[in-house]
């Protein structure tokens, strides 16, 4: 599943081509995603200029005038790529946006696990997807001190912890394990067990991670391209995660696996207390 450094490299692309463009057709070719797209999803987002593009946690939102939001999630394995509208269309390609100087967004999800729809700009905090989630974490609410108040008062396993987007907004299992690496602590460690100066840790760590996932436009291991339907380049740089039996970087040791519900966790036995 594409995680913050994947979506905000998206996010980061489709600012440099999407404002000032209109929606002058859109097509909805599926409508079975997670949540079945509307029928009135083109009539809201049809004709209408794109005024600019953000996000929150793992969510891409495309403002537009008159006061609404295109909002999509990529899911599992979704992506939302601007290109030439000669270029030959996909198989998994559900919605097709052609926009006033030719190019299309297209919306593909071969998975289906995603989600598209357009509210209106009031509605967004009220929305059971966006409403509870967790503050950003580029955001100066998130610290140690923060993170301590919620690591302390749960059993939980410290990755289980992380990628909560009730706690932590846009962390997956990919960037859990390289910040609990770099921050010394097992994914497997009892979230009351972590203590002050290890929240600490943790909550510098998580900027610094995403930001280097950023400049390398975020990890490609399967689904995942950019905006332009490039691979990052991040998972040349990862130093645990799916590295079984490869040697830690730090201090040769064998990299470790140990499964966490259906996700698999990996650490270094002698650099993760």
């Amino acid at each position: 599943m594409p995680e913050l450094p994947e979506v905000e490299t998206i996010c980061l692309g489709l600012r440099a081509l999407l404002p000032g463009r209109r929606a002058a057709r859109v097509e909805v070719l599926d409508r079975r995603l997670r949540s079945r797209v509307s029928r009135d999803f083109r009539l809201r987002l049809e004709g209408r200029t794109i005024r600019e593009v953000g996000r929150r946690g793992k969510y891409i939102l495309v403002a537009l005038e008159g006061g609404w939001v295109w909002i999509s999630h990529l899911g599992m394995s979704g992506k939302l790529i601007c290109v030439e509208a000669s270029r030959p269309r996909e198989r998994h390609d559900h919605i097709i946006v052609t926009l006033s100087d030719g190019h299309e967004l297209r919306y593909h999800d071969p998975r289906r696990f995603g989600l598209s729809l357009v509210v209106s700009a009031a509605r967004m905090s009220t929305l059971p997807q966006l409403r509870d989630l967790g503050p950003e974490p580029f955001d100066p609410e998130f610290c140690g001190a923060y993170l301590h108040g919620v690591l302390r008062k749960s059993r939980r396993r410290v990755r289980d912890l992380l990628i909560d987007q009730n706690v932590v907004v846009g962390l997956g299992n990919i960037y859990a394990n390289e910040i609990l690496y770099r921050a010394g602590i097992r994914p497997t460690t009892r979230a009351w067990k972590v203590g002050r100066s290890g929240a600490d840790k943790i909550a510098k760590t998580i900027p610094e991670v995403l930001q280097e996932a950023i400049r390398w436009c975020g990890t490609s291991f399967s689904d995942y391209r950019d905006a332009e339907d490039r691979l990052g380049e991040f998972q040349n740089h990862l130093e645990v995660y799916d590295r079984e039996g490869e040697r830690c970087r730090m201090c040769a040791s064998a990299i470790k696996r140990v499964s966490l519900g259906n996700r698999s966790a990996f650490y270094c036995p002698r650099c993760q207390r």
